[in-house]
């Protein structure tokens, strides 16, 4: 590149006007330049870094992405590490709000319970009545605070529920009275079993005339959970959170357990926290919900969140209060990422700014190379195997979990002949270079709860690139495994007839023969598929387009009885050949 080329920095997204000022070139110059590259963008309208970068280049420009590095990232397995060793040295520790989940068999009234504790209709503000978002609250009891984080409750959504009861203290079970242990039910009880998790169980629907506590209370006891009145050590209370019966007791509950578990954490070191969420606000940028695990995140801090990092430009608690800082056990929101972090990336405050710059450039370089360690999940997806049909797609959703959900509902699907192909995820709304990512690949973009940019639309109305956007995670999926369908070759089905011996030639044609035989098997039917073999080997294919018994047409001729058939097909019969009659039907093949 020549020397005189500036060179200049861009944000991931600019306004064109931000943009001609940045480069210091007058506005219609740079909306000609964006209009040469089939670019139709207004003054206050947002163009992505790659668009941007890309005209920069040919006005004479060198352009490079904002960001700033990380220290390395964490896994959660080493959080972990570092909170058991803080318990057993039991130094500077102080007691902290239990960490409680709420798990249960879709519909039976894990929602309503938290809804009726927290005095907010979450069902509501959420696409089809499923809580589709982690969220965590916090509320008191007695003077004392209990952090509640709310994982989803549908069946699709397991693998968010697992990480929910993972970083949680206590999980709350829910199990319907009128509707008993189901197979949902036992899979958490697996794992908080398998976990060692202290639970409290909540038999829910008590109001109910089919309730039936102690046929569920029995069902647990074969499942593995022993209630105190049972003989065993784990807690129960009957509630009906639609009537708000019992609340109270499940919180005391909650406490009793908290006391008996006692947990602490060292509020004066650096903070160490999980992200329980993220996504991109248009006015505020990268917003991460996190649930703080020791130690306390103050404003101004330089925190890393797995490749991800910034300046804590703003905390708030769950109800979007501003605070100076946060404390263990603290469920918060935090501005100041540079991008959205994936759900269960571990944050941390950055002791050593330099080297975190070093350190994120380096991920950086991996990820754009190798897609190596810099995110949980793999950006991209590469199908190897060449024999597989592939359906190219862009997913774009407003929140990772979301994501994460997508893919693993995709996942469960089985089939050796299609498959999708991941050309790129994220989150964001859909910009101009989705859609031309899309074009150079074929691809089908979907998003979930997300816009798509002026300029990206008018991009895909061009370039027919598709875009398809839904508010329900299971219509996304199903308009994707329709298309995993369509894509399926059809199966034949063949069902044979019988057998006749050619035992006579009458007359042939040159694409036809009238040939008289014997039926030796089952029986031959007009209009039916004709397969010729001779010595045991298939010699031609044709069709029986006319079939007689004594000289009179019929439909179908039974062993051991003479017929003539009107064979068309090019292969030539003799007799001694055997005609096999049979059908095929084309049928569609499903996932």
């Amino acid at each position: 590149m020549a020397e005189s080329t500036k060179k200049i920095k861009l944000p991931e997204t600019i306004t064109v006007k931000k943009f001609s000022e940045l480069l210091g070139m007058p506005l219609g110059k740079v909306i000609a330049e964006l209009m040469k590259n089939g670019i139709l963008a207004t003054i206050n309208e947002k163009i992505d870094f790659e668009t941007a970068s890309i005209i920069a280049q040919d006005l004479g420009f060198e352009a490079e992405e904002e960001s700033a590095g990380s220290e390395g990232q964490m896994a959660l397995e080493k959080l972990l590490e570092i909170l058991k060793k803080e318990r057993e040295a039991d130094e500077n520790l102080h007691p902290r709000p239990p960490v409680v989940t709420i798990l249960g068999h879709v519909d039976h009234g894990k929602t309503t319970l938290l809804d009726t504790i927290r005095k907010a209709n979450v069902a509501a503000k959420e696409s089809g009545g499923i809580t589709q978002h982690i969220s965590a609250y916090q509320v008191k009891k007695k003077g004392k605070l209990i952090t509640f984080v709310d994982t989803p409750g549908h069946e699709a959504f397991s693998a968010m529920r697992e990480r929910g009861v993972s970083i949680a203290d206590i999980a709350v079970l829910v199990v319907a009275a009128d509707d008993g242990v189901r197979p949902q039910t036992k899979e958490v009880v697996e794992y908080l079993l398998s976990k060692k998790i202290p639970t409290v169980v909540a038999i829910n629907k008590i109001d109910k005339p089919e309730a039936n506590p102690q046929r569920v209370k029995q069902e647990l006891a074969e499942s593995g959970i022993l209630l105190e009145e049972w003989g065993g050590n784990v807690l129960s209370v009957e509630i009906s959170a639609k009537k708000n019966l019992g609340i109270d007791g499940l919180l005391e509950n909650i406490l009793l357990l908290n006391e008996v578990e006692n947990f602490k954490a060292d509020p004066k070191r650096d903070a160490l926290g999980i992200v329980l969420e993220a996504h991109l606000d248009p006015q505020k940028g990268p917003v991460a919900t996190v649930l703080i695990k020791t130690g306390t995140l103050k404003e101004g801090q330089d925190i890393i969140a797995g490749a991800t990092l910034g300046r804590v430009r703003r905390i708030e608690d769950f109800t979007g209060k501003r605070l100076a800082e946060a404390g263990p056990s603290s469920p918060i929101s935090i501005i100041g990422l540079n991008s959205t972090p994936n759900s269960n990336d571990i944050l941390q405050v950055v002791s050593a700014k330099s080297l975190a710059r070093t350190r994120f450039e380096e991920l950086k370089r991996k990820s754009e190379t190798g897609f190596g360690e810099l995110t949980a999940q793999k950006i991209y997806k590469t199908i190897a195997d060449e024999k597989i049909k592939k359906l190219n797609v862009i997913v774009k959703s407003d929140v990772q979990g979301s994501l994460e959900a997508i893919q693993q509902i995709l996942s469960e699907i089985k089939s050796d002949e299609v498959a999708v192909n991941y050309i790129a995820i994220g989150v964001g709304n859909i910009t101009e270079s989705d859609v031309r990512m899309a074009q150079s690949s074929n691809s089908v973009i979907y998003g979930f709860n997300v816009e798509i940019t002026p300029v990206a639309r008018r991009m895909a109305e061009t370039g027919k690139v598709e875009v398809k956007n839904y508010k329900i995670i299971y219509e996304l999926v199903q308009d994707i495994k329709n298309r995993l369908i369509e894509m399926l070759p059809p199966e034949i089905e063949r069902t044979d007839f019988g057998k006749m011996k050619v035992l006579a030639i009458f007359r042939t044609e040159k694409k036809s023969m009238i040939v008289g035989g014997k039926v030796t098997d089952g029986k031959i039917v007009k209009d039916s598929l004709i397969e010729v073999m001779r010595n045991d080997k298939m010699i031609g294919k044709g069709k029986l387009a006319n079939l007689q018994q004594n000289k009179i047409a019929t439909d179908e001729v039974a062993r051991d009885n003479e017929c003539g058939i009107t064979f068309e097909g090019e292969t030539k019969i003799k007799e001694g050949d055997i005609l096999v009659s049979y059908k095929e039907d084309v049928k569609k093949k499903t996932l």
